[in-house]
């Protein structure tokens, strides 16, 4: 059972890690054992889920594959198994309207969840996303349910604008609606360089989240740059599958041991 005091002292812990040039880094997680040995790294304050793990995970495609009685089962399952804050990625919050995200938002705040993430885009894919004013009243309604349960909720809302092929002006436009909504922090896809990270920190009204691989800014710069949080999405899932994919092949070609296969969990 969740304890409600608990997860109103994670979400306040959760918010304050949120600081420009000091960025709350989250290792995205799917699963109980994946949060328990992420929880366990040096360093490590705050844990995401990734809902792109979490549905592949379970045999799913991204996008709302899961129903919403799935999403919440798994939200569970990684925020029980953990002591650390989590913040769980619900995707467009499974409903049609504000009202019907606003209800699920609750039953998620019910099991253990010190934030989440919630997009604009309509579809699986980045583009097209809802209208400006449907969006905004989405993060609203997530808001006015953390409020009404007396929970300060971490709304990271994302802003696909960017990655699906939209204009700056109106990904900009988003993210600060979004903030005068209630969000608490705009997680903007398709900060590619150095030059857009700089850009959405002066334009945007409060503090820039961003998801970051190999081809991205490094992460000291970010933190340099004042950027309050950075994530990796599916990233981290591709990269338990490579080495596990790795270390498959090097057994069944009769190769050496992987020094990873005594690891401890």
């Amino acid at each position: 059972m969740t304890n409600h005091a608990d997860t109103i002292a994670k979400a306040e812990l959760l918010r304050s890690l949120h600081v420009p040039g000091n960025p709350l880094i989250v290792t995205n997680v799917w699963d109980a054992v994946t949060a328990r040995i992420v929880a366990a790294a040096p360093g490590v304050r705050a844990l995401a889920s990734a809902s792109h793990a979490v549905s592949f995970a379970h045999g799913v495609e991204d996008g709302e594959g899961l129903s919403v009685e799935q999403a919440l089962a798994a939200a569970s399952v990684i925020t029980h198994a953990v002591d650390l804050p989590v913040s769980i990625d619900f995707e467009k919050g499974y409903g049609a309207d504000a009202s019907a995200v606003g209800d699920n938002i609750a039953r998620l705040i019910a099991t253990g969840a010190a934030g989440i993430n919630i997009e604009d885009s309509i579809g699986a894919a980045k583009a097209p996303t809802f209208p400006v004013d449907v969006a905004a009243e989405r993060v609203a309604a997530a808001r006015s349910a953390a409020s009404t349960v007396g929970v300060p909720l971490v709304i990271n809302a994302r802003v696909d604008t960017l990655a699906g092929g939209g204009e700056w002006d109106d990904a900009i436009t988003r993210a600060n609606a979004y903030l005068d909504a209630g969000a608490d922090c705009i997680f903007v896809l398709g900060l590619t360089t150095e030059d857009l990270v700089k850009r959405a920190l002066d334009e945007v009204n409060g503090k820039v989240s961003v998801i970051s691989n190999p081809s991205s800014v490094p992460l000291k710069r970010l933190a340099e740059l004042g950027v309050s949080r950075v994530s990796f999405g599916p990233g981290m899932l591709g990269l338990t599958l490579s080495h596990l994919q790795a270390a498959a092949t090097q057994l069944t070609a009769l190769g050496e041991y992987p020094e990873e296969l005594g690891f401890k969990y």
